[in-house]
């Protein structure tokens, strides 16, 4: 099994080497990057290049690792044994596949994704370590240990919301997705909106990079905010000609909204105006 990208996704050099060595190596991928950058897209374009299933797991903060093994559901076998139920007789209508659980059973090899891992307890990764090690987990309840049928690909991302353990690192081969340089943007594009004018993307990610380069603007847009913001210009009838003619001295792009996505940074793109207009007097 060998990725080497997809019509509709744009994978670096550096990406496509690190998917194949962590299919490779029969390691979880670590993928980290600005949100926005592509790291789930990653996995459903994997398992539509190798033909797989794809099961995906997402991960919040109220999440629990044994959540992605079973769950066993006590209420309901209670209340059922309560109501005379001949279900109550086999525990095993009372218990809940995990994702993980799916993954091990799955008659052939499928990709796995473990989504936002960094939103959880600081636990969670580490509650993680013996069923990805071994790919085998013990049912307590029925006494049974689920092994893999085949190892799944599994794809791990993380928004660097809070650090991972290294017990956890250790066992995963690890990839950063830095933010695409204006070329790679370009083929991003491209593949989104196929015929687009090359005066629009240029002009556009000219003003694009400019407010990424704002300093202490909160949080920066993103690849798939450019691609949004380029589906209203076009909806709108913005040609590259506007955005390059705009007045510097105005507040914010159009259709920022897109762009940015809080107040402090509209405010600050705000004062800055404010002082362009200062020195243009």
């Amino acid at each position: 099994m060998k990725f080497a990208g997809t019509s509709s996704y744009v994978a670096t050099e550096d990406l496509k080497l690190a998917v194949n060595a962590a299919i490779t190596l029969e390691r979880p991928l670590l993928i980290k990057g600005e949100p926005g950058t592509g790291k789930t897209l990653l996995a459903e374009e994997l398992a539509g290049a190798l033909g797989t299933q794809l099961i995906t797991w997402h991960v919040k903060s109220t999440t629990k690792a044994h959540q992605g093994l079973y769950e066993y559901d006590a209420v309901s076998r209670l209340r059922d044994s309560q109501l005379g139920d001949n279900r109550v007789h086999d525990i095993r209508n009372y218990i809940r596949k995990g994702k993980l659980w799916e993954a091990f059973e799955a008659q052939e090899r499928v990709v796995l994704l473990i989504d936002e891992i960094d939103k959880a307890d600081i636990e969670f990764p580490n509650d993680l370590l013996q069923e990805l090690d071994r790919m085998e987990f013990f049912v307590y309840e029925t006494g049974e240990t689920i092994r893999a049928v085949h190892r799944p690909i599994i794809v791990i991302t993380s928004n660097n919301e809070k650090e991972l353990p290294d017990a956890f690192l250790r066992r995963c081969f690890f990839h950063y997705i830095a933010f695409p340089d204006r070329e790679t943007l370009r083929r991003i594009v491209e593949v989104h909106y196929p015929g687009i004018q090359d005066a629009l993307v240029a002009e556009a990610l000219e003003v694009f990079f400019d407010v990424r380069k704002v300093p202490g603007l909160k949080k920066k847009p993103s690849t798939s905010e450019l691609v949004d913001w380029l589906k209203l210009l076009m909806a709108d009838d913005v040609g590259g000609s506007v955005l390059r003619e705009r007045d510097p001295t105005r507040a914010i792009p159009p259709m920022a909204g897109a762009l940015v996505k809080n107040e402090q940074d509209v405010q600050l793109l705000e004062r800055l105006a404010f002082m362009t207009r200062r020195t243009h007097r």
